[in-house]
């Protein structure tokens, strides 16, 4: 169970065989690592032999959260709707309600932590909508850490995680950007590659300078493409590493109708493009579930306009231009994000005037996207990683110096 210590939140270890489905295993185990109750885990392996596809997966985790309402267990409540909401289909009823029901179960859950829900006025030209945020402040903080998520996540859900950085002593801002959470859902801005106009947004509102960007999941890219246009980013983490979003997207179906796409994708071949995807939904379900959600996300009209969209979100245009100090994060044996992603991130990161390399194993269960399965160590090999820096800032520019580029030989591994 996730318990509050005078200092730190405590988080489960372990990754579990829960579902012989990947994906549904990944997902079990993502909401499982936020709450960590032994009883939840053994729900987990009771409902997954009974769920072969995604229509059985809605059906027992709205089950799930229903019993576990009744029974007062709040947070697990939470997470379960947050489960059933997630293979819904876009745009229902059904999924807007079990979105309320997460939300409202979360917000009850961290009543005392969470706060009140800052609503940030948003304008990207005729664009004008709403970043939602929280704010987790600590007595005499050390720093700023300004955080988002990726493709999928939405900010409450990682309440947690943002009481774990308050309480080892950062000030912290997590908002959800076009295409996520309630900006997506209440204000239907969609994703953009322009991930430094959300994020300039949020430091002008909140007044922000010499920040922390921490980005997950595909926010791991989108921490890059926004710290490459804003100087008053001093520090980003990647976490985990994600510096091309159509190649992680193509991931889902086979080499060959991965290659084929690619070559339709240039010719704009429209019409081929959209068959192709329209039968590998019928053969893979999250490729169905993967476009669907897609074209929410990025308000594309057609699986070629997704994939189209999809293609501007690279780190390999904007990598030269960081200057910062980064830490990147990676899972050995991620199935979102192949492992050569890793190291073409940290090569192309040349003028950076630090790169820290961290890759997680099997044998410390972090081997996952986004270290499911061991979130306290992600969290603490950031808060460690800050640390150091903030240490290194202080005796070497008591006042704040300017940011320097040293070159590559100043790049630090931690393996």
């Amino acid at each position: 169970m996730i318990v509050a210590d005078t200092e730190r939140m405590t988080f489960p270890v372990g990754y579990h065989s829960l579902h012989l489905d990947v994906s549904m295993n990944f997902q079990m185990n993502r909401w499982y690592s936020w709450v960590g109750e032994p009883e939840m885990l053994e729900e987990l392996r009771d409902a997954a032999k009974r769920i072969a596809t995604y229509a059985d997966w809605t059906r027992e985790f709205v089950a799930l959260a229903q019993s576990a309402q009744l029974r007062g267990h709040t947070l697990r409540a939470g997470f379960y709707w947050r489960s059933a909401e997630f293979f819904m289909q876009p745009k229902t009823q059904e999924r807007r309600n079990a979105r309320d029901k997460f939300l409202e179960a979360i917000r009850s859950a961290y009543a005392t932590d969470l706060g009140a829900r800052i609503v940030v006025p948003y304008v990207d030209g005729i664009i004008q909508g709403i970043l939602p945020a929280y704010r987790f402040t600590p007595t005499d903080p050390k720093g700023t850490i300004v955080f988002f998520g990726g493709f999928d996540s939405s900010i409450e859900e990682l309440t947690s995680a943002f009481i774990y950085f308050r309480d080892a002593g950062y000030d912290i801002i997590a908002f959800e950007g076009p295409g996520q959470g309630g900006a997506l859902n209440d204000s239907d801005l969609h994703m953009t590659a322009d991930w430094h106009k959300p994020v300039r947004t949020i430091l002008d509102y909140f007044k922000l300078d010499r920040v922390t960007l921490i980005g997950l999941s595909m926010g791991g890219g989108l921490v890059i493409r926004a710290a490459a246009f804003e100087d008053r980013v001093e520090r980003l983490v990647a976490y985990d590493i994600y510096p091309d979003a159509l190649d992680v997207n193509l991931r889902q179906v086979n080499v060959l109708r991965r290659q084929l796409i690619r070559v339709l994708l240039k010719l704009r071949a429209a019409t081929v493009v959209n068959m192709i995807a329209k039968q590998a939904a019928k053969t893979v379900p999250v490729a169905e579930w993967g476009i669907a959600t897609g074209m929410h996300v990025s308000g594309a009209s057609s699986p070629y306009e997704f994939f189209q969209r999809t293609a501007r979100f690279v780190t390999a245009d904007v990598s030269a231009l960081i200057k910062q100090d980064v830490l990147l994060l990676a899972g050995s044996e991620d199935h979102l994000v192949p492992i050569n992603h890793f190291y073409d991130q940290a090569k192309s990161l040349s003028n950076a005037r630090s790169v820290t390399m961290r890759l997680f194993g099997r044998d410390e269960d972090a081997q996952n996207h986004c270290q499911v399965g061991n979130y306290g160590l992600a969290l603490r090999t950031i808060v460690t990683w800050l640390n150091a820096l903030l240490l290194e800032d202080t005796q070497r520019h008591p006042s704040a110096g300017t940011v320097s580029s040293p070159g590559r030989e100043q790049v630090r591994h931690w393996l």
